[in-house]
C-alpha cells in the first residue's frame, strides 16, 4: 500500500511541477533590455482580457503575448514610451493602467468626483426639507386644548 501512495505523489508533484514551469517565460535580458524596467513597465500595462490584472499578474494567454510584444519592443531599443504608444494605437487607451487625462477620459477622471458631488447635494436637500418638517409643533391653541384634556384625567383634578 506504502509504495502506491509513494507513486501516487510522486505522480502529483510532477504534474504540478510542470504545470507551474509551463506558466514561466524565459528572456534573456542580457541585450538591451533592462530585467527592472520591463517589469516596472509590464506593471504599468493592463491584460486586456482579465478583470483588472497588469500583464505582469496575468497567465491568459494574449498577457503571455503582450509580454513578448514588449520585450522584443525593447530588445529593439525601444523607450517605454514609445512600447506604450505602440501598444496604445493597437489597444486604445484601456491597454494603459493610468490612462491620460484627455476629452475622451474625462468621464474615467472626473466621473466619481461628480458623483460625489451630486449625491453631497441631495443629501443636504433632503436634511433640508427634513428641518422644515420637523418644526410642525402645535399651535397655543391646540397647547391648551391639550392640557385641559390632560387635566381631566387626572384623578386629583389638577
Amino acid at each position: 500500500m506504502m509504495p502506491r501512495k509513494l507513486l501516487f505523489l510522486a505522480i502529483l508533484l510532477t504534474t504540478f511541477t510542470g504545470a507551474m514551469a509551463a506558466g514561466l517565460e524565459a528572456f534573456d535580458f542580457s541585450g538591451n533590455v533592462n530585467e527592472d524596467r520591463y517589469k516596472n513597465l509590464i506593471a504599468q500595462l493592463r491584460c486586456l482580457v482579465c478583470q483588472n490584472q497588469s500583464l505582469a499578474d496575468s497567465d491568459a494567454e494574449l498577457a503571455h503575448d503582450l509580454r513578448r510584444e514588449v520585450w522584443e519592443l525593447m530588445d529593439q531599443g525601444k523607450s517605454d514610451r514609445e512600447v506604450k504608444d505602440f501598444l496604445v494605437a493597437r489597444y486604445g487607451d484601456f491597454v494603459l493602467y493610468k490612462p491620460p487625462v484627455k476629452p475622451s477620459t474625462y468621464i474615467l477622471w472626473y466621473g466619481p468626483f461628480a458623483l460625489l458631488a451630486i449625491g453631497l447635494l441631495v443629501l443636504l436637500r433632503i436634511l433640508k426639507s427634513r428641518s422644515k418638517q420637523t418644526d410642525s409643533g402645535f399651535s397655543a391653541e391646540e397647547q391648551e386644548r391639550l392640557k385641559k384634556i390632560l387635566d381631566s384625567d387626572r384623578p386629583d383634578g389638577k
